[in-house]
């Protein structure tokens, strides 16, 4: 008499280990297994033990049958009936009481039986209905091997490592792995419409720690050995195929027993919106006690093929079984009804051999899910054809696999795929339905696999961060991280790109959202830090050529911003501030501030050497010293109407000092000639605003303008400090300005003048432009028009010799032109040009009146009148046409004073010395 026993116990108790164990203790041996993936997960465990070559595995879509096999592993619904093999096992045996698979679980109860054992594992629930069903049963009790605890609600963000996150649907289930991969690094996908393939991946991500969490529909409660430490639910609830229903306290626990391993504790919780566990819910999980089951799902399995409506009615035969209830119409039975109520195979299904058949299409699985209507087409298609032909249309399937067999497109429209190859896989599994079954089968294995594994890559470009789980895997791991930075900047970490080293400062890939930003960023500081002193080193040691500053005060290192200039005690003296992320730490930071200061230091100190020159000059002494200061304040420029009673104090020594330091003493402007080149105009332009606390700097002129255009509400300081003069609608650079002053001075300005040619050369302006300028310097300008001279050529002014000269002829004595020559045309327009008038408009401005002499004095070295006398005012050393010798002539009420020394260094004076000499 064989031995029946039922192992029963919550999971994790070692049921499915004892039953292969028992069965490799047997010849031959049948297990059935709740799920593919389970099935093929114990097949690969007995093809490691015992070896491919007897072992056979048979799913609805797989089906791997060696010719010498001795042990059979397969879903409970592919399992081969009257094998007659030594030992037969059933695992989950509970889901006998499932709506939808519980009568093919029941039938397997009732029925498979060993030659010499049979197993049943499964929960405690189930004990008293086995001992009802099945005579001389004997029970066998395995107790957990590790403990189970319940930990209450936590959020998302605060999951424990090596977690399981629970949902009930693919869309709540991608909700989840999406915003577990935004705060953890990524997950790792378990569901039961995986294939083998494409769940073996995403677990084994999950298993060899590249993903520290997995989000996982109920399918990971069936038997499936996964290193979990906790399980959350996400929901407490699901959808069973008809209708929403609370999960019961068993369900509950067949799915938080997955948490511990073996010896491992583990714990389970909620999560998200689901509501905290009832106390007796915890309890009863907690100590594994449950509500015994009283019903199980039943349909009769003596079934009547000599018609169809036969078939129908053994279906729907009842039981009087107070163990057992009728199921529920399953998808087949349903299927069945459409088929029989169709004349075509109503007409075909006339004997026992065509309702059987009709029987085996009705029960091809609607894995597409598309419609009852669509599935019940196919199921016609693939009846007629087996009935008329014997086998199913080869051209017609191929078509079928071909339209799957593309690997491109997201998530969704990759599980369709693998959907629909399920239907024609196990359409290609069915002994005798196709010619070329092994054909079929291999092809159709392998489109599933090429989809499985675009599957896996899908799910984890979505769902997983590599670059985060592996830097949290290393860290966690406590090895040392290796960052990399080429020359562009790019910083990757173990290979991955995390960023750029922008100077001093890591700037992080934006792809990466608010939550994994922070732990990326933990983990790629903390692989840069030998790499942040080893740029701080080449950065002290870089020449000052590397360096550079910008118009808005920052400090820049080639294109990288490194800090930025901040207001100082004085307005040559300013400070720097460095750009370093704090996790570089204090001694880069400092490092990097020392040069930064250096740079500026030197900076201020190599393009404003002229000016600061007069600082270390003790020979400048008393109201010279003074004005070097006063002009230093200004950054080397001042407009001369600011300082007119400064300027008149100085005496000749003291101007011939503050010129040897490259003072020019100018109409309109005091300033120092070398510090209006771009580089010192650019750094004065930064100073000045930084020491006046501005946002926004303004930028210097373009080098080489001589004009610019005037901007409106840009002030006359900032004129001045970029070198301008401001003059009408333009502003002219101040020593070209002075230029023009010198040709102003030759002028009658009283009288009135036009522009020169040499005027209009030094501005770059047209006519029109200069009249402007000239109105901006105090001049008035009047318009006029006068014929334009037409040019004589040498041959008209100069009659040829022997010629004479043409007479005019009386008009008494000659015709008119016209009647002279009647077919002349009458005489053109003649050409106009536009010239203008400049005078002295003798209004105060600031710089003085009219041009003048920068250096011109009178007796005593007074300078003189400021207004306009002949033609204008001369500078001091010109010489005039009128008086004895050139001189001009000059009057005093005073007696003369004696000659002062004349400065060897004033260039007006050297210039009078060779005129002496030349005498």
């Amino acid at each position: 008499m064989p031995g029946i026993t039922a192992v029963l116990g919550p999971t994790n108790t070692g049921k499915t280990h004892y039953a292969i164990e028992r069965m490799l203790a047997h010849r031959t041996g049948v297990i059935g297994l709740p799920l593919r993936l389970l099935a093929r997960e114990v097949y690969d465990r007995i093809v490691a033990l015992r070896g491919p070559s007897v072992v056979a595995l048979v799913t609805g879509e797989e089906r791997i049958v060696p010719e010498r096999t001795q042990y059979w592993v397969c879903t409970v619904e592919a399992m081969p009936e009257g094998l007659g093999a030594d030992f037969v096992a059933i695992d989950e045996i509970q889901l006998c009481a499932d709506p939808e698979r519980g009568h093919v679980f029941t039938e397997r109860l009732l029925n498979a039986r060993g030659l010499h054992e049979t197993l049943f594992m499964g929960s405690d629930t189930m004990r008293g209905a086995i001992a009802a069903l099945v005579p001389k049963v004997q029970f066998m009790r395995r107790e957990r091997f590790s403990s189970l605890t319940y930990a209450g609600s936590k959020k998302i963000s605060r999951m424990p490592g090596r977690s399981a996150i629970v949902g009930f649907s693919v869309d709540n289930l991608y909700a989840l792995a999406e915003l577990m991969r935004r705060q953890k690094g990524g997950v790792a996908v378990v569901m039961g419409a995986l294939s083998p393939r494409t769940r073996n991946a995403q677990v084994a991500m999950y298993q060899n720690g590249d993903v520290d969490y997995l989000v996982a529909t109920d399918a990971i409660g069936m038997g499936l050995n996964l290193d979990v430490n906790h399980v959350a639910f996400s929901a407490l609830s699901k959808f069973d195929g008809r209708r929403m229903r609370g999960l019961a306290p068993n369900e509950l626990a067949q799915i938080a027993g997955r948490a511990g391993r073996y010896m491992s504790d583990g714990s389970f919780g909620v999560t998200g919106e689901a509501q905290p566990l009832e106390d007796e819910v915890v309890e009863a999980i907690t100590n594994h006690s449950f509500t015994p089951l009283r019903k199980l799902n039943w349909r009769n399995s003596d079934l009547q093929f000599g018609t169809a409506q036969a078939l129908i009615a053994s279906l729907e035969v009842g039981t009087d079984d107070e163990w057992l209830m009728k199921a529920r119409e399953a998808d087949d039975l349903i299927a069945l009804r459409d088929l029989a109520d169709d004349p075509v195979v109503s007409a075909r299904a006339h004997d026992g051999k065509s309702v059987r058949l009709l029987w085996d299409v009705c029960r091809v699985p609607d894995f597409r899910g598309i419609s009852q209507t669509e599935h019940v087409t196919l199921l016609h298609r693939l009846f007629t054809d087996l009935h008329e032909y014997g086998r199913v249309n080869e051209d017609w399937f191929a078509r079928q696999v071909k339209r799957i067999d593309r690997t491109d497109g997201e998530i969704d429209t990759l599980s369709k795929r693998l959907a629909y190859i399920r239907t024609w896989t196990y359409v290609a599994q069915r002994n005798g339905w196709l010619a070329d079954e092994g054909h079929w089968r291999g092809e159709t294995r392998a489109v599933e696999d090429r989809l499985s594994d675009a599957l896996h890559a899908a799910l984890t470009k979505r769902f997983v961060d590599r670059r985060t789980s592996v830097l949290l895997r290393r860290l966690k791991q406590k090895e040392g991280l290796v960052a990399e930075v080429n020359d562009k900047g790019e910083v990757s970490v173990e290979g991955e790109f995390v960023g750029r080293l922008e100077g001093f400062r890591f700037r992080q890939d934006t792809s990466s959202s608010p939550d994994e930003a922070k732990t990326l960023r933990q983990a790629s500081v903390a692989a840069l830090a030998p790499e942040f002193h080893l740029r701080a080193d080449r950065f002290y040691n870089a020449p000052d050529t590397e360096l550079d500053f910008t118009e808005q005060g920052g400090l820049m290192w080639g294109d990288n911003a490194v800090g930025k200039l901040v207001k100082g005690d004085d307005i040559l003296r300013p400070r720097v501030q460095a750009f370093v992320d704090d996790e570089a730490g204090t001694e880069v930071a400092e490092k990097v501030t020392r040069r930064l200061q250096h740079f500026i230091d030197r900076k201020v100190a190599g393009l404003f050497e002229p000016m600061l020159g007069m600082q270390k000059d003790e020979a400048l002494t008393g109201l010279a010293r003074g004005f070097a200061f006063r002009l230093i304040e200004a950054l080397g420029i001042i407009p001369r109407g600011n300082v007119a009673g400064e300027v008149k104090e100085l005496d000749q020594d003291a101007r011939g000092s503050l010129r040897k330091h490259g003072v020019r003493f100018g109409q309109f402007t005091i300033f120092m000639p070398l510090l209006l080149k771009p580089a010192p105009t650019r750094l004065r332009l930064v100073l000045w605003s930084l020491f006046n606390g501005l946002d926004e700097f303004p930028e210097a002129p373009p080098p080489g303008l001589v004009t610019i255009p005037v901007i409106e509400g840009v002030g006359d300081e900032v004129y001045t400090l970029s070198g301008y003069h401001k003059a009408g609608a333009r502003a002219i650079r101040i020593d070209m300005l002075e230029r023009l002053a010198d040709q102003l001075r030759a002028q009658d300005s009283k009288a009135g003048f036009e522009a020169n040619p040499d005027m209009l050369s030094i501005t770059g302006m047209t006519l029109e432009q200069f009249a402007d300028l000239m109105s901006g310097l105090g001049y008035k300008a009047e318009k006029g028009e006068r014929p334009k001279a037409k040019p004589v050529s040498e041959a008209e002014a100069t009659p040829e010799a022997g010629e004479a000269e043409p007479q005019p002829i009386p008009e008494s004595e000659g015709a008119s032109e016209a009647e002279a020559t009647p077919d002349a045309e009458p005489s053109a327009e003649p050409e106009v040009e536009v010239y203008y008038t400049f005078t002295w408009a003798g209004f105060a401005r600031k710089g003085g009146g009219a041009p003048r002499g920068g250096e011109r004095r009178g007796q005593g070295g007074k300078p003189q009148g400021g207004k306009p006398k002949g033609k204008g005012p001369r500078r001091e050393g010109d010489r005039g046409k009128g008086g004895q010798g050139g001189k001009p002539k000059t009057f005093s009420s005073r007696p003369p004073k004696k000659d002062k020394p004349i400065d060897p260094d004033n260039p007006f004076a050297q210039a009078l010395m060779g005129l002496k000499d030349k005498k």
